[in-house]
């Protein structure tokens, strides 16, 4: 009986908190407000289909991370050194890159990867999941770079979400 009341106790709490905190004001209709939401937001989001992380090899993180400090560094000069120079020099560009990660996770986490690092930003998922759209400040030959995401980010990827 609770459960369908209360399908998450946890989530009715905190959109009760952040709906007070967000109004800043702590009269009954706020209250009232903050409640109603409460209740309705958990039943809402029950419904929604959702996906589970599979987690597969998580201490290939550990040097993704490392590679990936080395990678924002490097492009952050590279980056800086483009900005500075002729403008007519940079080969801005989108371009898709087909992916083989299935998981709308590692598919999250492979989009922020690239997106983190300078000089490259993910702009749209298809609605078959099976390509990303990036955006490139400097690129001469794209399929070395849908090359290069595919090996350094998106095969470690791979093997954490199966």
């Amino acid at each position: 009986m609770r459960r369908r009341l209360f399908p998450s106790i946890p989530q009715s709490l905190t959109v009760f908190a952040f709906w007070v905190l967000m109004a800043e004001d702590y009269r009954p209709g706020t209250l009232l407000m903050a409640a109603l939401l409460a209740w309705l937001m958990p039943h809402i989001a029950a419904r929604l289909e959702r996906e589970f992380a599979r987690l597969g090899n998580v201490w290939i993180l550990v040097p993704l991370a490392m590679r990936l400090m080395v990678d924002i560094v490097i492009a952050n000069v590279t980056v800086a050194r483009q900005v500075l120079g002729p403008e007519a020099r940079l080969r801005s560009r989108f371009v898709w890159v087909p992916l083989d990660l299935t998981n709308i996770h590692g598919i999250s986490a492979l989009a922020s990867i690239i997106t983190l690092t300078p000089g490259t930003l993910s702009s749209e998922l298809s609605e078959d999941r099976r390509h990303l759209l990036v955006h490139c400040l400097d690129v001469d030959d794209p399929q070395a770079m849908i090359d290069d995401i595919k090996r350094r980010y998106e095969a470690p990827m791979l093997k954490v979400f199966p």
